[in-house]
């Protein structure tokens, strides 16, 4: 696994252009730094800082090759390289509470804004007035809105937010798409229709039990008909729609700390990490509807014990009531702090091969798929 640590401060979030070998992330604050890779080091190349307050999403279009931000100042930008220099273009989000995340579309047509106003706003490019507009999608949000994912027919948009549900909205726009046909999520989508919601009431058509905490993570499958999302009860949940009304859900009560994001890496496989400063994986069964913990994806490094003497030891008993050395980063681990992100970083949801992580530590992790297969015993991904 490889490790590059980029910041003293914490990566608050970071997306990656299409070829992999650039990086815009936020060092916590109202900027965002770009670093170029050079061989094994990176390199910074540009600094957008058109937000007045700190940044809280970012994604990357891989086809148009335009950012677009979000931040606590309650706008988002879109920002266009032109002559080696990224040009911003304001978004009127019309939010009065801070955005807290952005994603593209598939077709990059449009892109969803969740915020604290407790709605999603989902913006397009109005060719006529040459600038960017937006629809609100409102019930029955009732909270802010913490994470955001896109179906892969460019329509349905998953949500999770502090009022403890999941949701998948439809986010249609007759005025850049076609009419989109069913999904096993439902047929009818005008726009702003939920087609699912995880712990809800009865008279809103498909509901679910689970979920006792704010869904800070959700992600669709490659093929679109599995969703999982990540609660800050330390529960990891997967919903499969399917070609009659009910849809299959499975519920698992981890053992870890509360996960902040969550990725398939394949079909049935799916990644997820959080405050334990490590990923896990998590293995869906299809036949039998259930989760499963697939184990910790984390080879620990080997401390070399060193003695030591005499007076070392009567000075740590006097700092820390111990004989043992200590240091400030005792984790075993990677990360030294929480991981916040995780994006695929090759061969897409279906057959992921390598994977990034970035957290609170202010570094950045890259996962080979097959080098933890076969360093971890019993570890298999399928």
């Amino acid at each position: 696994m490889a490790y590059h640590s980029f910041l003293l401060e914490p990566i608050s979030c970071h997306a990656w252009n299409k070829d992999r070998t650039q990086i815009a992330l936020c060092p916590n604050n109202h900027e965002v730094h770009i670093f170029k890779k050079d061989g094994t080091k990176w390199t910074k190349i540009h600094e957008l800082k058109e937000h007045n307050g700190q940044v809280t999403g970012i994604d990357w279009a891989t086809d148009s090759n335009r950012i677009v931000t979000c931040g606590a100042d309650r706008n988002a930008y879109v920002w266009t390289l032109k002559e080696g220099t990224w040009k911003p273009t304001l978004v009127i989000l019309r939010i009065n509470r801070a955005a807290r995340c952005v994603k593209w579309s598939p077709r990059e047509n449009k892109f969803a804004v969740g915020s604290g106003s407790r709605l999603i706003s989902i913006c397009y490019f109005e060719q006529e007035n040459d600038w960017w507009v937006c629809k609100h999608i409102k019930k029955p949000i009732r909270s802010t809105i913490l994470s955001l994912d896109w179906h892969p027919n460019n329509v349905l948009l998953a949500a999770g937010s502090c009022d403890f549900k999941c949701r998948v909205f439809s986010a249609y726009i007759k005025e850049v798409e076609e009419k989109p046909g069913p999904t096993p999520w439902g047929s009818k989508m005008p726009f702003g229709e939920m087609l699912f919601e995880s712990g809800g009431s009865e008279a809103a058509g498909q509901t679910l039990a689970g979920g006792g905490g704010w869904v800070h993570s959700v992600c669709f499958s490659h093929s679109g008909n599995r969703l999982a999302w990540t609660s800050h009860d330390s529960t990891v949940s997967v919903a499969e729609g399917g070609k009659t009304v009910s849809v299959c859900f499975s519920v698992l009560s981890s053992e870890t700390l509360p996960l902040l994001c969550v990725t398939f890496i394949t079909e049935n496989s799916l990644v997820a990490a959080g405050h334990d400063c490590y990923p896990v994986l998590f293995v869906y069964d299809s036949a039998k509807a259930s989760l499963t913990f697939g184990g910790k994806l984390d080879v620990p490094k080997q401390t070399a014990q060193k003695g030591i003497s005499a007076r070392e030891r009567f000075q740590n008993l006097d700092r820390r009531a111990s004989e043992t050395q200590s240091t400030d980063n005792d984790l075993n681990t990677l990360h030294k702090n929480s991981i916040n992100q995780i994006s695929v970083l090759e061969g897409g949801r279906n057959q992921c091969t390598k994977f990034c992580t970035t957290g609170m530590d202010g570094g950045m992790s890259i996962w080979d798929v097959k080098t933890l297969e076969s360093a971890m015993k019993n570890l298999k991904i399928v």
